[in-house]
């Protein structure tokens, strides 16, 4: 089966400091659903956007590489016999009926590290 990384796109990550066990039930639930389906490869929140360092050349910023209305707030890979079967998961992300949507990306290829240092 091919992978597809889905990169989801909200105004920012669902785990700020005050995001409320309700605001995130939803994303919790929908990983949960897909990890059941036997789908999930690896699923990875990310910190709020204020938490972000941006290096271009030798410059280093605080802040996203891009200012944008909308900034990755995770991803998760998954595995799908084709494109539309992964479409299909995609579209069930709470992103997209929050403001926010996704990007399906095929894996080109890719390495996770066994060691936990």
């Amino acid at each position: 089966m091919a992978q597809y990384a889905i990169l989801i796109y909200a105004g920012d990550s669902a785990h700020t400091a005050d995001a409320t066990p309700e605001d995130l039930e939803l994303h919790n639930r929908h990983a949960e659903q897909v990890e059941r389906s036997g789908s999930m490869v690896a699923a990875f929140a990310l910190q709020p956007v204020d938490t972000a360092t941006s290096i271009r050349g030798d410059v280093v910023t605080d802040g996203p590489f891009l200012e944008a209305k909308e900034v990755v707030a995770g991803f998760y890979v998954i595995e799908a016999p084709d494109l539309d079967a992964a479409l299909a998961i995609a579209r069930t992300n709470p992103a997209t009926q929050q403001g926010g949507g996704v990007e399906v990306r095929p894996v080109h290829s890719g390495f996770v590290s066994s060691s936990e240092g």
